[in-house]
Protein backbone atom coordinates (compact mmCIF):
# COMPACT_ATOMS: atom_id res chain seq x y z
CA UNK A 1 0.00 0.00 0.00
CA UNK A 2 0.64 3.37 -0.09
CA UNK A 3 -0.78 6.64 1.35
CA UNK A 4 -0.10 9.81 2.59
CA UNK A 5 -3.49 11.52 2.62
CA UNK A 6 -3.64 12.28 6.56
CA UNK A 7 -1.34 13.91 9.07
CA UNK A 8 -0.30 11.06 11.02
CA UNK A 9 1.35 9.19 7.94
CA UNK A 10 4.65 7.21 8.65
CA UNK A 11 7.05 9.43 8.94
CA UNK A 12 5.52 12.57 7.34
CA UNK A 13 6.12 10.50 4.32
CA UNK A 14 3.73 7.94 3.36
CA UNK A 15 2.30 4.72 4.95
CA UNK A 16 3.82 1.84 2.79
CA UNK A 17 3.66 -1.08 5.11
CA UNK A 18 1.26 -4.01 5.42
CA UNK A 19 -1.07 -1.36 7.86
CA UNK A 20 -0.99 2.45 7.85
CA UNK A 21 -1.16 4.29 10.96
CA UNK A 22 -5.12 4.72 11.16
CA UNK A 23 -5.17 1.00 11.36
CA UNK A 24 -6.32 0.27 7.67
CA UNK A 25 -4.66 -2.39 5.88
CA UNK A 26 -3.06 -2.97 3.09
CA UNK A 27 -5.88 -4.64 0.78
CA UNK A 28 -7.86 -2.21 2.42
CA UNK A 29 -5.72 0.66 0.99
CA UNK A 30 -5.85 -1.01 -2.75
CA UNK A 31 -9.63 -1.56 -2.65
CA UNK A 32 -9.87 2.23 -1.59
CA UNK A 33 -7.45 3.43 -4.74
CA UNK A 34 -9.05 1.33 -7.13
CA UNK A 35 -12.48 2.57 -5.93
CA UNK A 36 -10.88 6.25 -6.54
CA UNK A 37 -9.94 5.40 -9.81
CA UNK A 38 -13.47 3.56 -10.67
CA UNK A 39 -14.95 6.97 -9.25
CA UNK A 40 -12.50 8.70 -12.38
CA UNK A 41 -14.16 6.39 -14.96
CA UNK A 42 -17.88 7.41 -13.99
CA UNK A 43 -16.80 11.46 -13.75
CA UNK A 44 -15.16 11.10 -17.35
CA UNK A 45 -18.12 9.76 -18.80
CA UNK A 46 -20.69 11.97 -16.27
CA UNK A 47 -18.62 15.08 -17.83
CA UNK A 48 -19.60 14.05 -21.62
CA UNK A 49 -23.83 13.59 -20.30
CA UNK A 50 -23.74 16.52 -18.81
CA UNK A 51 -22.42 18.37 -22.47
CA UNK A 52 -24.90 16.41 -23.97
CA UNK A 53 -27.69 18.18 -21.33
CA UNK A 54 -28.44 14.81 -19.62
CA UNK A 55 -28.79 14.26 -15.96
CA UNK A 56 -26.41 11.97 -13.98
CA UNK A 57 -28.45 11.73 -10.76
CA UNK A 58 -26.32 7.91 -9.71
CA UNK A 59 -22.91 9.49 -10.97
CA UNK A 60 -23.36 12.45 -8.77
CA UNK A 61 -24.36 9.76 -5.87
CA UNK A 62 -21.76 7.17 -6.49
CA UNK A 63 -19.20 10.36 -6.72
CA UNK A 64 -20.06 11.87 -3.49
CA UNK A 65 -20.86 9.24 -1.08
CA UNK A 66 -17.96 7.07 -2.65
CA UNK A 67 -15.43 9.49 -2.42
CA UNK A 68 -16.26 10.23 1.67
CA UNK A 69 -16.22 6.90 2.08
CA UNK A 70 -12.53 6.73 1.51
CA UNK A 71 -11.99 9.70 4.18
CA UNK A 72 -9.28 9.03 6.64
CA UNK A 73 -10.99 6.46 9.78
CA UNK A 74 -14.33 6.80 7.88
CA UNK A 75 -14.66 2.77 6.36
CA UNK A 76 -12.10 -0.21 7.06
CA UNK A 77 -14.74 -2.46 5.53
CA UNK A 78 -13.70 -4.67 2.45
CA UNK A 79 -16.70 -5.86 1.25
CA UNK A 80 -18.30 -2.54 1.72
CA UNK A 81 -15.61 -1.17 -0.66
CA UNK A 82 -15.68 -4.26 -3.52
CA UNK A 83 -19.30 -3.53 -3.59
CA UNK A 84 -18.88 -0.08 -4.21
CA UNK A 85 -16.35 -0.46 -7.25
CA UNK A 86 -18.79 -2.78 -8.30
CA UNK A 87 -21.71 -0.25 -8.13
CA UNK A 88 -19.11 2.35 -9.99
CA UNK A 89 -18.51 0.22 -12.72
CA UNK A 90 -22.33 -0.60 -12.99
CA UNK A 91 -22.52 3.61 -13.06
CA UNK A 92 -20.03 4.25 -14.89
CA UNK A 93 -21.25 2.01 -18.18
CA UNK A 94 -24.85 3.29 -17.96
CA UNK A 95 -23.33 6.71 -18.02
CA UNK A 96 -21.53 6.00 -20.64
CA UNK A 97 -24.70 4.66 -22.82
CA UNK A 98 -26.48 7.84 -21.55
CA UNK A 99 -23.88 9.93 -22.98
CA UNK A 100 -23.74 8.22 -26.17
CA UNK A 101 -26.99 8.08 -26.83
CA UNK A 102 -26.88 11.20 -26.44
CA UNK A 103 -24.58 12.07 -28.68
CA UNK A 104 -25.17 9.45 -31.66
CA UNK A 105 -26.42 12.16 -34.60
CA UNK A 106 -23.31 14.10 -33.58
CA UNK A 107 -21.16 12.08 -36.08
CA UNK A 108 -18.21 11.48 -33.54
CA UNK A 109 -15.33 8.70 -34.17
CA UNK A 110 -15.36 5.60 -32.15
CA UNK A 111 -12.49 5.21 -30.18
CA UNK A 112 -9.98 2.56 -32.35
CA UNK A 113 -8.85 1.25 -29.10
CA UNK A 114 -11.68 0.04 -27.44
CA UNK A 115 -14.97 1.06 -29.72
CA UNK A 116 -16.61 3.44 -27.50
CA UNK A 117 -17.09 7.13 -28.30
CA UNK A 118 -14.57 9.33 -27.52
CA UNK A 119 -14.96 12.08 -25.44
CA UNK A 120 -15.10 16.20 -26.80
CA UNK A 121 -11.41 16.79 -27.60
CA UNK A 122 -10.03 13.57 -26.82
CA UNK A 123 -8.21 11.11 -29.16
CA UNK A 124 -9.54 7.65 -26.92
CA UNK A 125 -12.25 7.16 -24.26
CA UNK A 126 -11.81 7.55 -20.93
CA UNK A 127 -10.38 4.88 -19.66
CA UNK A 128 -10.44 2.41 -22.44
CA UNK A 129 -7.35 0.83 -21.78
CA UNK A 130 -8.87 -0.31 -18.18
CA UNK A 131 -10.17 -3.29 -19.82
CA UNK A 132 -7.38 -5.86 -18.22
CA UNK A 133 -7.28 -3.81 -14.92
CA UNK A 134 -11.01 -4.75 -14.59
CA UNK A 135 -11.01 -8.01 -16.07
CA UNK A 136 -7.92 -9.44 -13.73
CA UNK A 137 -8.41 -11.91 -10.57
CA UNK A 138 -10.90 -9.49 -8.71
CA UNK A 139 -7.65 -10.90 -5.41
CA UNK A 140 -5.02 -9.15 -7.30
CA UNK A 141 -6.06 -5.67 -5.42
CA UNK A 142 -2.17 -5.16 -4.75
CA UNK A 143 -1.76 -5.82 -8.63
CA UNK A 144 -4.38 -3.59 -10.03
CA UNK A 145 -3.79 -1.00 -7.21
CA UNK A 146 -0.51 -0.22 -7.96
CA UNK A 147 -1.65 0.43 -11.59
CA UNK A 148 -3.50 3.11 -11.01
CA UNK A 149 -2.68 4.43 -6.86
CA UNK A 150 -0.86 7.84 -6.06
CA UNK A 151 2.71 6.08 -7.05
CA UNK A 152 1.45 5.57 -10.58
CA UNK A 153 1.46 9.14 -11.45
CA UNK A 154 5.53 10.01 -11.94
CA UNK A 155 6.14 13.14 -12.21
CA UNK A 156 6.15 14.20 -8.32
CA UNK A 157 4.79 17.81 -8.43
CA UNK A 158 1.88 16.19 -10.68
CA UNK A 159 1.78 13.83 -8.51
CA UNK A 160 0.89 16.28 -5.99
CA UNK A 161 -1.72 18.31 -7.70
CA UNK A 162 -3.27 15.49 -8.56
CA UNK A 163 -3.61 14.29 -4.47
CA UNK A 164 -3.91 17.81 -3.76
CA UNK A 165 -7.28 18.07 -5.62
CA UNK A 166 -8.08 14.54 -5.02
CA UNK A 167 -8.32 15.32 -0.73
CA UNK A 168 -10.10 18.86 -1.62
CA UNK A 169 -12.89 16.72 -3.65
CA UNK A 170 -13.03 14.58 -0.52
CA UNK A 171 -13.70 17.05 1.73
CA UNK A 172 -16.03 18.75 -0.73
CA UNK A 173 -18.05 15.16 -1.12
CA UNK A 174 -18.56 15.33 2.53
CA UNK A 175 -19.95 18.57 3.26
CA UNK A 176 -22.28 17.26 -0.30
CA UNK A 177 -23.19 14.18 1.33
CA UNK A 178 -24.43 16.03 4.65
CA UNK A 179 -26.45 18.52 2.73
CA UNK A 180 -28.03 15.75 0.24
CA UNK A 181 -29.58 14.19 3.13
CA UNK A 182 -30.91 17.13 4.14
CA UNK A 183 -32.52 17.76 0.52
CA UNK A 184 -30.14 19.87 -0.70
CA UNK A 185 -28.17 19.18 -3.70
CA UNK A 186 -26.36 21.82 -5.49
CA UNK A 187 -25.61 21.01 -9.32
CA UNK A 188 -22.81 23.04 -9.86
CA UNK A 189 -20.80 21.30 -7.14
CA UNK A 190 -21.44 17.55 -8.46
CA UNK A 191 -20.67 19.22 -12.18
CA UNK A 192 -17.13 20.31 -10.70
CA UNK A 193 -16.02 16.89 -8.56
CA UNK A 194 -16.62 15.29 -11.82
CA UNK A 195 -14.56 18.00 -13.65
CA UNK A 196 -11.90 18.07 -11.26
CA UNK A 197 -11.84 14.10 -11.03
CA UNK A 198 -11.51 13.76 -14.82
CA UNK A 199 -8.42 16.00 -15.01
CA UNK A 200 -6.36 13.76 -12.43
CA UNK A 201 -6.24 11.40 -15.20
CA UNK A 202 -5.88 14.28 -17.88
CA UNK A 203 -1.79 13.69 -19.04
CA UNK A 204 -1.99 16.74 -21.03
CA UNK A 205 -2.84 18.93 -18.05
CA UNK A 206 0.17 21.21 -16.73
CA UNK A 207 1.22 22.21 -13.27
CA UNK A 208 -0.33 25.46 -13.85
CA UNK A 209 -3.94 24.05 -15.29
CA UNK A 210 -4.02 21.80 -12.60
CA UNK A 211 -3.15 24.75 -9.62
CA UNK A 212 -5.89 26.51 -11.33
CA UNK A 213 -8.13 23.47 -10.26
CA UNK A 214 -7.06 23.21 -6.81
CA UNK A 215 -8.06 26.91 -6.55
CA UNK A 216 -11.04 26.27 -8.02
CA UNK A 217 -12.15 23.32 -6.05
CA UNK A 218 -11.81 25.87 -2.65
CA UNK A 219 -14.02 28.52 -4.06
CA UNK A 220 -16.62 25.57 -5.13
CA UNK A 221 -16.07 24.47 -1.42
CA UNK A 222 -17.02 27.72 -0.29
CA UNK A 223 -20.35 26.95 -2.18
CA UNK A 224 -20.62 23.67 -0.30
CA UNK A 225 -19.90 24.87 3.38
CA UNK A 226 -22.55 27.52 2.57
CA UNK A 227 -24.94 24.71 1.03
CA UNK A 228 -24.51 23.22 4.04
CA UNK A 229 -24.67 25.81 6.22
CA UNK A 230 -28.39 26.24 5.17
CA UNK A 231 -29.50 22.95 4.97
CA UNK A 232 -28.60 22.18 8.90
CA UNK A 233 -30.01 26.03 9.59
CA UNK A 234 -32.82 25.20 7.51
CA UNK A 235 -33.80 22.00 9.30
CA UNK A 236 -32.37 22.74 13.01
CA UNK A 237 -32.62 26.25 13.61
CA UNK A 238 -29.97 28.79 13.83
CA UNK A 239 -27.00 27.59 16.08
CA UNK A 240 -27.53 29.83 19.78
CA UNK A 241 -25.58 30.36 22.41
CA UNK A 242 -25.76 26.84 24.73
CA UNK A 243 -24.41 25.52 27.60
CA UNK A 244 -23.86 21.37 27.29
CA UNK A 245 -23.75 19.48 30.51
CA UNK A 246 -20.56 17.07 30.03
CA UNK A 247 -21.57 14.96 33.50
CA UNK A 248 -23.67 12.16 33.02
CA UNK A 249 -27.19 10.69 34.25
CA UNK A 250 -28.47 7.42 35.78
CA UNK A 251 -30.06 5.82 32.37
CA UNK A 252 -28.12 3.55 30.06
CA UNK A 253 -27.18 5.93 27.31
CA UNK A 254 -26.27 6.06 23.81
CA UNK A 255 -23.24 8.05 22.25
CA UNK A 256 -23.76 9.37 18.95
CA UNK A 257 -20.12 10.11 17.17
CA UNK A 258 -19.36 11.73 13.53
CA UNK A 259 -21.20 14.12 11.81
CA UNK A 260 -24.27 13.92 10.53
CA UNK A 261 -27.12 15.64 12.15
CA UNK A 262 -30.12 14.16 10.21
CA UNK A 263 -29.00 10.35 11.89
CA UNK A 264 -28.99 11.91 15.01
CA UNK A 265 -32.50 13.65 14.54
CA UNK A 266 -33.58 9.71 13.50
CA UNK A 267 -32.51 8.64 17.06
CA UNK A 268 -33.99 10.95 19.31
CA UNK A 269 -37.33 10.51 17.43
CA UNK A 270 -37.02 7.18 18.34
CA UNK A 271 -35.21 6.87 21.46
CA UNK A 272 -37.74 10.07 22.98
CA UNK A 273 -39.79 7.52 25.27
CA UNK A 274 -37.52 4.62 25.35
CA UNK A 275 -35.79 5.51 28.69
CA UNK A 276 -32.48 6.01 27.24
CA UNK A 277 -30.29 9.04 27.17
CA UNK A 278 -28.61 10.24 23.92
CA UNK A 279 -25.23 11.77 24.46
CA UNK A 280 -22.88 13.45 21.40
CA UNK A 281 -19.33 12.70 21.12
CA UNK A 282 -16.73 14.76 19.20
CA UNK A 283 -17.94 16.32 16.12
CA UNK A 284 -21.42 15.83 17.06
CA UNK A 285 -21.05 18.58 20.10
CA UNK A 286 -22.28 21.30 17.95
CA UNK A 287 -25.77 19.53 18.05
CA UNK A 288 -26.81 20.73 20.73
CA UNK A 289 -26.46 24.01 19.68
CA UNK A 290 -29.44 24.03 17.31
CA UNK A 291 -32.55 24.79 18.62
CA UNK A 292 -34.51 22.19 17.62
CA UNK A 293 -33.09 19.33 19.13
CA UNK A 294 -33.26 20.98 22.42
CA UNK A 295 -36.93 19.56 22.51
CA UNK A 296 -35.67 16.37 23.28
CA UNK A 297 -35.72 15.95 26.99
CA UNK A 298 -33.35 12.68 26.85
CA UNK A 299 -30.61 14.74 24.69
CA UNK A 300 -28.53 14.29 27.66
CA UNK A 301 -25.15 15.71 26.92
CA UNK A 302 -21.39 15.57 25.36
CA UNK A 303 -19.78 12.68 26.66
CA UNK A 304 -15.83 12.87 25.84
CA UNK A 305 -13.13 14.36 23.86
CA UNK A 306 -12.33 14.23 20.13
CA UNK A 307 -12.10 10.96 17.96
CA UNK A 308 -8.53 9.69 19.19
CA UNK A 309 -9.86 8.95 22.49
CA UNK A 310 -12.68 6.65 21.51
CA UNK A 311 -11.48 3.22 22.93
CA UNK A 312 -10.93 4.71 26.59
CA UNK A 313 -14.55 6.73 26.13
CA UNK A 314 -16.18 4.01 24.54
CA UNK A 315 -14.88 1.62 27.09
CA UNK A 316 -16.48 3.33 30.00
CA UNK A 317 -19.37 4.61 28.43
CA UNK A 318 -20.90 1.27 28.68
CA UNK A 319 -23.83 2.28 26.29
CA UNK A 320 -24.85 1.55 22.73
CA UNK A 321 -22.77 3.45 19.99
CA UNK A 322 -23.24 4.87 16.80
CA UNK A 323 -20.76 6.05 14.32
CA UNK A 324 -22.30 8.28 12.10
CA UNK A 325 -19.44 8.94 10.18
CA UNK A 326 -15.50 8.91 10.57
CA UNK A 327 -14.07 9.11 12.52
CA UNK A 328 -13.71 5.53 13.55
CA UNK A 329 -11.06 3.83 14.84
CA UNK A 330 -10.04 0.04 15.48
CA UNK A 331 -12.82 -1.14 17.13
CA UNK A 332 -12.23 -2.63 20.47
CA UNK A 333 -13.14 -6.46 21.72
CA UNK A 334 -14.46 -4.44 25.06
CA UNK A 335 -17.56 -3.15 22.78
CA UNK A 336 -17.64 -4.35 19.46
CA UNK A 337 -21.02 -5.82 20.59
CA UNK A 338 -22.13 -2.86 20.81
CA UNK A 339 -21.50 -0.40 18.37
CA UNK A 340 -23.32 0.22 14.85
CA UNK A 341 -22.49 2.24 12.07
CA UNK A 342 -24.81 4.09 9.69
CA UNK A 343 -24.12 5.82 6.28
CA UNK A 344 -20.51 5.53 4.59
CA UNK A 345 -18.82 4.42 7.83
CA UNK A 346 -17.93 0.66 8.30
CA UNK A 347 -15.81 -1.39 10.21
CA UNK A 348 -15.69 -4.74 9.38
CA UNK A 349 -17.93 -7.50 12.35
CA UNK A 350 -19.46 -4.19 13.21
CA UNK A 351 -23.46 -4.19 12.03
CA UNK A 352 -24.68 -1.44 9.58
CA UNK A 353 -28.09 0.17 9.83
CA UNK A 354 -28.72 1.51 6.28
CA UNK A 355 -31.63 3.83 4.82
CA UNK A 356 -34.56 2.52 2.65
CA UNK A 357 -35.51 4.08 -0.28
CA UNK A 358 -36.68 7.35 1.56
CA UNK A 359 -33.69 8.09 3.42
CA UNK A 360 -35.33 6.60 7.03
CA UNK A 361 -33.27 4.34 9.15
CA UNK A 362 -34.70 1.40 12.09
CA UNK A 363 -31.90 2.35 15.04
CA UNK A 364 -34.45 -0.19 16.98
CA UNK A 365 -31.53 -3.34 17.55
CA UNK A 366 -28.99 0.17 18.66
CA UNK A 367 -32.02 1.00 21.27
CA UNK A 368 -32.74 -2.31 22.67
CA UNK A 369 -29.01 -3.26 23.18
CA UNK A 370 -29.27 0.51 24.84
CA UNK A 371 -31.88 -0.45 27.47
CA UNK A 372 -29.58 -3.46 28.59
CA UNK A 373 -26.78 -1.74 29.45
CA UNK A 374 -25.23 0.15 32.79
CA UNK A 375 -25.16 3.49 32.72
CA UNK A 376 -22.27 5.59 31.81
CA UNK A 377 -18.92 5.89 33.63
CA UNK A 378 -18.69 9.65 34.64
CA UNK A 379 -15.54 11.07 33.23
CA UNK A 380 -15.42 14.68 33.87
CA UNK A 381 -18.32 17.16 35.27
CA UNK A 382 -19.64 20.71 34.15
CA UNK A 383 -20.18 22.26 31.15
CA UNK A 384 -18.74 23.89 28.00
CA UNK A 385 -20.21 26.55 26.05
CA UNK A 386 -20.61 26.60 22.07
CA UNK A 387 -22.71 28.34 19.43
CA UNK A 388 -21.04 30.72 18.20
CA UNK A 389 -21.92 30.64 14.32
CA UNK A 390 -22.32 33.51 12.24
CA UNK A 391 -25.57 34.47 12.44
CA UNK A 392 -24.98 34.86 16.28
CA UNK A 393 -21.98 36.50 16.58
CA UNK A 394 -23.51 39.03 14.22
CA UNK A 395 -26.04 39.20 17.04
CA UNK A 396 -23.03 40.31 19.23
CA UNK A 397 -21.37 42.41 16.48
CA UNK A 398 -22.29 45.92 18.34
CA UNK A 399 -19.91 44.56 22.09
CA UNK A 400 -17.52 43.00 19.82
CA UNK A 401 -16.82 45.71 17.67
CA UNK A 402 -16.95 48.13 21.08
CA UNK A 403 -14.05 45.74 22.73
CA UNK A 404 -12.00 46.01 19.31
CA UNK A 405 -12.18 49.61 19.34
CA UNK A 406 -11.58 50.18 23.33
CA UNK A 407 -8.60 47.61 22.64
CA UNK A 408 -10.49 44.86 24.72
CA UNK A 409 -9.83 42.73 22.03
CA UNK A 410 -6.22 43.32 20.79
CA UNK A 411 -6.43 40.03 18.39
CA UNK A 412 -8.33 37.09 17.08
CA UNK A 413 -6.62 34.20 16.58
CA UNK A 414 -8.58 31.40 14.34
CA UNK A 415 -7.47 27.71 16.13
CA UNK A 416 -10.05 25.62 13.94
CA UNK A 417 -9.19 22.48 12.33
CA UNK A 418 -8.70 18.38 13.71
CA UNK A 419 -7.18 17.30 16.73
CA UNK A 420 -5.13 13.81 16.31
CA UNK A 421 -2.75 11.42 18.46
CA UNK A 422 0.70 12.93 18.02
CA UNK A 423 2.63 14.18 21.06
CA UNK A 424 3.41 17.36 19.06
CA UNK A 425 -0.38 18.49 19.27
CA UNK A 426 0.16 19.56 22.91
CA UNK A 427 1.48 22.80 21.31
CA UNK A 428 -2.13 23.72 20.37
CA UNK A 429 -3.52 23.82 24.28
CA UNK A 430 0.26 25.31 25.43
CA UNK A 431 -0.58 27.71 22.86
CA UNK A 432 -4.02 29.00 23.94
CA UNK A 433 -2.97 28.85 27.50
CA UNK A 434 -0.13 30.95 26.54
CA UNK A 435 -2.37 33.95 24.60
CA UNK A 436 -2.71 37.19 26.24
CA UNK A 437 -5.77 37.74 27.90
CA UNK A 438 -6.80 40.33 25.32
CA UNK A 439 -7.29 37.74 22.86
CA UNK A 440 -9.88 35.86 21.59
CA UNK A 441 -9.93 32.03 19.70
CA UNK A 442 -11.98 31.48 17.23
CA UNK A 443 -12.41 27.88 16.78
CA UNK A 444 -14.63 24.69 14.96
CA UNK A 445 -13.69 21.51 14.62
CA UNK A 446 -12.57 19.07 16.89
CA UNK A 447 -8.96 20.83 17.30
CA UNK A 448 -11.05 22.56 20.46
CA UNK A 449 -10.89 19.91 22.80
CA UNK A 450 -7.60 20.85 22.94
CA UNK A 451 -8.26 24.20 24.95
CA UNK A 452 -12.25 24.57 25.26
CA UNK A 453 -12.41 22.71 28.72
CA UNK A 454 -9.51 25.41 30.04
CA UNK A 455 -10.81 27.98 32.43
CA UNK A 456 -9.78 30.93 29.70
CA UNK A 457 -12.07 33.29 31.01
CA UNK A 458 -13.62 36.17 28.88
CA UNK A 459 -13.57 39.72 27.72
CA UNK A 460 -16.61 42.08 29.05
CA UNK A 461 -18.67 38.80 29.00
CA UNK A 462 -17.51 37.75 25.38
CA UNK A 463 -16.08 33.91 26.19
CA UNK A 464 -12.38 33.76 25.27
CA UNK A 465 -13.24 30.74 23.02
CA UNK A 466 -16.16 30.78 20.63
CA UNK A 467 -17.03 27.63 18.94
CA UNK A 468 -18.63 27.96 15.61
CA UNK A 469 -19.15 24.06 15.77
CA UNK A 470 -17.98 21.34 13.43
CA UNK A 471 -15.21 21.31 11.20
CA UNK A 472 -17.77 22.18 8.13
CA UNK A 473 -18.90 25.12 10.17
CA UNK A 474 -14.87 26.54 9.34
CA UNK A 475 -17.23 28.37 7.00
CA UNK A 476 -18.89 30.36 9.83
CA UNK A 477 -15.58 31.73 11.03
CA UNK A 478 -14.99 33.16 7.64
CA UNK A 479 -18.44 34.36 7.25
CA UNK A 480 -17.40 35.95 10.89
CA UNK A 481 -14.44 37.72 9.34
CA UNK A 482 -16.19 39.12 6.55
CA UNK A 483 -18.51 40.70 8.77
CA UNK A 484 -15.73 41.88 10.95
CA UNK A 485 -14.13 43.74 7.54
CA UNK A 486 -17.40 45.01 6.70
CA UNK A 487 -17.71 46.18 9.37
CA UNK A 488 -14.86 48.30 10.21
CA UNK A 489 -14.90 49.80 6.27
CA UNK A 490 -11.64 47.24 5.46
CA UNK A 491 -10.48 46.63 1.85
CA UNK A 492 -8.79 43.77 2.55
CA UNK A 493 -10.12 40.95 5.13
CA UNK A 494 -6.00 40.63 6.16
CA UNK A 495 -5.80 43.88 7.40
CA UNK A 496 -8.21 42.67 10.61
CA UNK A 497 -6.29 41.91 13.48
CA UNK A 498 -6.82 37.75 12.69
CA UNK A 499 -4.55 35.24 12.67
CA UNK A 500 -4.33 31.95 12.27
CA UNK A 501 -2.92 29.26 13.80
CA UNK A 502 -5.19 25.80 12.15
CA UNK A 503 -4.16 22.34 12.87
CA UNK A 504 -5.09 19.54 10.07
CA UNK A 505 -5.67 15.38 10.04
CA UNK A 506 -7.86 14.76 7.58
CA UNK A 507 -9.28 15.84 3.74
CA UNK A 508 -12.08 18.10 4.84
CA UNK A 509 -9.41 20.22 6.62
CA UNK A 510 -7.84 19.94 3.24
CA UNK A 511 -11.07 21.89 1.19
CA UNK A 512 -10.97 23.92 4.46
CA UNK A 513 -7.90 24.98 3.88
CA UNK A 514 -8.37 25.91 0.37
CA UNK A 515 -12.22 27.39 0.92
CA UNK A 516 -10.09 29.83 2.82
CA UNK A 517 -7.20 30.68 0.40
CA UNK A 518 -10.10 31.17 -2.71
CA UNK A 519 -11.43 33.68 -0.10
CA UNK A 520 -8.38 35.82 0.26
CA UNK A 521 -7.07 35.16 3.32
CA UNK A 522 -3.14 34.43 3.64
CA UNK A 523 0.02 33.97 5.79
CA UNK A 524 -2.43 30.78 7.52
CA UNK A 525 0.29 28.58 9.75
CA UNK A 526 -0.71 25.18 9.29
CA UNK A 527 0.41 22.41 11.98
CA UNK A 528 1.61 20.29 13.58
CA UNK A 529 3.11 19.10 10.02
CA UNK A 530 3.25 20.33 6.43
CA UNK A 531 1.72 17.68 4.60
CA UNK A 532 3.01 14.82 3.32
CA UNK A 533 1.36 15.12 0.03
CA UNK A 534 2.63 18.51 -0.68
CA UNK A 535 6.23 18.61 -3.25
CA UNK A 536 8.49 20.91 -2.50
CA UNK A 537 8.16 22.70 -5.43
CA UNK A 538 4.00 22.87 -4.16
CA UNK A 539 5.07 24.32 -1.06
CA UNK A 540 7.42 26.60 -2.53
CA UNK A 541 4.30 28.01 -4.67
CA UNK A 542 1.57 28.55 -1.54
CA UNK A 543 4.32 30.06 0.58
CA UNK A 544 5.20 32.76 -2.03
CA UNK A 545 1.65 33.46 -3.20
CA UNK A 546 -0.77 32.75 -0.16
CA UNK A 547 2.15 32.84 3.02
CA UNK A 548 1.51 29.41 4.41
CA UNK A 549 3.74 28.51 6.99
CA UNK A 550 4.27 25.45 9.62
CA UNK A 551 4.36 25.89 13.00
CA UNK A 552 7.19 26.20 15.56
CA UNK A 553 7.23 27.15 19.45
CA UNK A 554 5.18 28.51 21.13
CA UNK A 555 6.85 31.48 22.35
CA UNK A 556 8.09 32.36 19.13
CA UNK A 557 4.66 31.83 17.16
CA UNK A 558 3.09 34.06 19.64
CA UNK A 559 5.35 37.20 19.16
CA UNK A 560 4.33 36.26 15.16
CA UNK A 561 0.97 35.47 14.92
CA UNK A 562 0.15 37.62 18.09
CA UNK A 563 3.11 40.33 18.64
Amino acid sequence: MFCYQCQETIGNKGCDQAKGVCGKSAPTADLQDLLIHALKGVAAWAVEARTAGKATLDADTIVMDGLFSTITNANFDDEFFTNKISEALRIRDLTRDIAKLARQDKGDVACAECGGDKPAGGEKAPLCSDAALWTAAPQDYAYKAAKVGVLATANVDIRSLRELLIYGLKGMAAYAHHAAVLGKRDDAVFAFMHKALLATIDNSLSAEALTGLVLECGSVGVAVMASLDGANTGAYGKPEITKVNIGVGQRPGILVSGHDLKDLEMLLEQTKDAGVDVYTHSEMLPAHYYPHFKQYKNFFGNYGNAWWKQRDEFEKFNGAILMTTNCIVPVADSYKNRIWTTGVAGYPGVPHVAADAKGNKSFSALIERAKACRPPVEIETGSITGGFAHDQVAALAGPVSEAIKSGAIRKFVVMAGCDGRQKGRDYYADFAKALPKDTVILTAGCAKYRYNKLNLGDIGGIPRVLDAGQCNDSYSLAVTALMLKDAFGLKDVNELPIAFNIAWYEQKAVLVLLALLSLGFKNIHLGPTIPAFLSPAIVDVLVKTFGIAGIGGVEDDLKLLVG
